[in-house]
C-alpha cells in the first residue's frame, strides 16, 4: 500500500498540474442551495481542503461583493495545489484543515468539496469549521456516497491508488453534523451529494 501522507497530500502535490484537467467543475447549483440555508449574508467563505480552488471558482460570484470583505479564500496543505489556485487569482492559505489559523466566528461559511473523505480526523475538521463560522452561518460538505454503485467503485479505486479514505453516506454525515451541534440538512443526494449544517445563532 502506498503512503501519500496525512490527507494524501503528497499525491495531490504530484498531480496538481493536471488536477483541473481531470476533475469536473464543482456543482455550483448545489453549493449555492446549501449556502442559501445560512441566516447570515455570505460575504466571507473558506474553501477548506480546497486544492486548486474548484469550489472557490464556482462560488466567487455567489459571495456578496464588498470592497472591505476578503471574499473567498482557499485553504489547503498541498502547496502545489495552492500555487495553482493563486495562478487563477484566488486568495490562498496554507494550513491544516483541522487547525485553522483563523479566529473564532471569523467567516460566514466553510465549504469542503470532494475532500472530507481524505481527512483522517474528520471530527476535528468539522469542529474547526464550526468554530470559525459565525452564528447563523453554514458548514457545507460535498462528497461521494459509498452506498451507491459509483460510490463503491470509487472506494475500491481509492484503495487501489493507496488513499487512506473514509467515506460517509449523506444521512450518516447529517447525523454526524447534528452530534457536533449543527442543524443539518441533506441538500442533494446520489453519488455526489451535499450536506449543510447551520451554526446555532445562540
Amino acid at each position: 500500500m502506498l503512503d501519500h501522507g496525512p490527507g494524501d497530500i503528497r499525491f495531490f502535490d504530484r498531480v496538481a498540474p493536471l488536477y483541473d484537467r481531470l476533475m469536473p467543475a464543482a456543482d455550483e447549483a448545489a453549493l449555492s442551495e446549501a449556502l442559501s440555508l445560512s441566516r447570515r449574508s455570505v460575504r466571507t467563505l473558506l474553501d477548506v481542503a480546497g486544492g486548486t480552488g474548484r469550489a472557490a471558482r464556482a462560488l466567487s460570484g455567489l459571495v456578496d461583493d464588498e470592497p472591505a470583505a476578503p471574499g473567498v479564500v482557499v485553504v489547503d496543505q498541498s502547496l502545489s495545489m495552492l500555487a495553482a489556485a493563486r495562478r487563477r487569482g484566488l486568495a490562498a492559505l496554507g494550513a491544516d484543515a483541522t487547525a485553522l489559523p483563523v479566529r473564532t466566528d471569523a467567516v460566514d461559511a466553510v465549504v469542503v468539496t470532494d475532500a472530507l473523505h481524505h481527512v483522517r480526523d474528520q471530527r476535528a475538521l468539522v469542529a474547526e469549521a464550526r468554530r470559525v463560522v459565525a452564528p447563523g452561518g453554514v458548514v457545507v460538505v460535498a462528497d461521494f456516497d459509498p452506498a451507491t454503485l459509483r460510490g463503491r467503485a470509487l472506494v475500491a479505486l481509492e484503495r487501489l491508488v493507496g488513499f487512506d479514505s473514509t467515506f460517509s453516506t449523506p444521512d450518516d454525515l447529517a447525523r454526524f453534523f447534528e452530534r457536533e451541534g449543527l442543524s443539518a440538512r441533506v441538500v442533494t443526494s446520489g453519488f455526489g451529494y451535499v450536506v449543510a449544517g447551520r451554526v446555532p445563532e445562540s
